[in-house]
């Protein structure tokens, strides 16, 4: 089995379903008292919001960079990063730390293939909704991405920094992201991203009559299929 190392804490609400769903995997799949390999480094998120905030993405790929040398240094031999915001800094550890970076972006794409979908709704926060990562990737594999109005995106970021990375669920909240994929939907979104790992912590597939990629599972889950080899 392979040794997975894993950039958490962003937050650490999603980062802990992360740990659940990687040892529920490999359980399921081995039997017995088996359970994942994995070193964790848990960042100080309140220090990376504001680097997003200040636009210093430069600095986030360095502090990354930093974070993946000491989980390679420490026995990792993937990583994954917990966190669709944050995962562009990918092909920068790659390219100069030379560990494989497990893409959550790749790994919701080829589940998106697998439903035959060409044209999908993306939600999450503003920088993963507005940014060229998550989207560039995902037309690698001939998909097209949709994102919600200016204003819905607002409301969607604001969900999520304010509410769901402090472990808040609100129903009214649900409702305001169940209302914005309707009408993705009726742009002719075949189905929703998930593409913040704390979304998935409130909206469910039965909150929507389209098919929902719930990225945090399917990372965890591939990462640990993974490292079972």
């Amino acid at each position: 089995m392979k040794t997975i190392g894993i950039i958490g804490g962003t937050s650490w609400e999603s980062t802990v379903e992360y740990y659940r769903i990687l040892n529920e995997t490999v359980k399921k799949k081995l039997g017995g008292l088996h359970s994942a390999k994995c070193l964790m480094y848990s960042v100080e998120f309140q220090e990376i919001s504001d680097l997003m905030q200040a636009g210093d993405w430069k600095a986030i790929s360095v502090r990354m960079q930093e974070i993946a040398n000491m989980l390679k240094s420490g026995g990792a031999d993937f990583l994954i990063i917990c966190s669709n915001t944050l995962a562009a800094p990918a092909p920068e550890i790659e390219k100069n730390i030379g560990i494989p970076v497990h893409s959550i972006a790749e790994a919701t794409a080829k589940e998106i293939l697998g439903m035959k979908l060409k044209k999908i709704g993306l939600l999450g926060t503003k920088y993963t909704m507005e940014g060229s990562y998550y989207k560039d990737t995902l037309r690698k594999y001939g998909i097209e991405t949709i994102i919600p109005e200016r204003g819905e995106r607002e409301a969607i970021n604001s969900i999520i920094f304010n509410e769901l990375c402090l472990g808040i669920l609100k129903e009214s909240s649900r409702e305001i992201l169940k209302n914005i994929i309707s009408k993705l939907q009726s742009k002719g979104a075949g189905g929703i991203v998930l593409g913040c790992t704390e979304i998935p912590l409130l909206v469910k597939q039965e909150d929507a009559s389209i098919p929902v990629f719930d990225t945090m599972t399917i990372h965890a889950v591939s990462a640990a299929e993974l490292a079972l080899g």
